[in-house]
């Protein structure tokens, strides 16, 4: 298996866990948080595609999907339209709530297509691409593809986690 395939691999698990999380919830579930402290589904898969969003948009020198096809207006957040959700605070975490799968699954799916089509592409030492400076040693682009596919998979398995909850409830 090839670079890309790899990584389009592991990118597509996350695509199979972010759907298997959302499909066929209500509002009340997506929203829904275990205890004014915990994460809801709603969060949880919002801030994993922003992440990936502005990672991938970073790698790729492109602008954030969030940005350009209107999801930042779709969602009505009360947020700088930059956050990405990392270090949110209770009531921030409470703010993010939609009101069906949709708006969820929809910028999920424009953010992985974009994802997709970036990793097919890398071949031989793109990897070793320095995209961040910022960090001792500087961030390469594997390193930060891995990053971004370890916190999405953590992310939707802790929506998996909160759907089990609530259906067992």
């Amino acid at each position: 298996m090839n670079t890309a395939g790899m990584l389009a691999e592991a990118f597509d698990r996350i695509g199979e866990a972010v759907h298997a999380a959302v499909e066929g919830l209500s509002p009340d579930d997506l929203n829904a948080r275990i205890d004014e402290g915990a994460n809801s589904i709603s969060w949880l898969v919002w801030h994993l595609t922003r992440v990936q969003d502005d990672h991938i948009a970073d790698a790729s020198g492109t602008a954030q999907i969030w940005l350009t096809e209107d999801w930042a207006d779709r969602f009505g957040l009360p947020f700088d339209a930059t956050d990405t959700g990392y270090g949110h605070s209770r009531d921030e975490v409470a703010a993010v709530r939609v009101d069906s799968a949709e708006p969820l699954l929809g910028y999920f799916d424009a953010v992985q297509e974009r994802t997709l089509d970036f990793v097919a592409g890398l071949e031989g030492h793109a990897l070793d691409r320095i995209v961040d400076e910022g960090w001792s040693p500087p961030v390469t682009l594997g390193v930060r593809l891995i990053s971004v596919v370890a916190e999405d998979l953590q992310h939707a398995g802790q929506a998996a986690y909160v759907r089990g909850v609530l259906e067992r409830a």
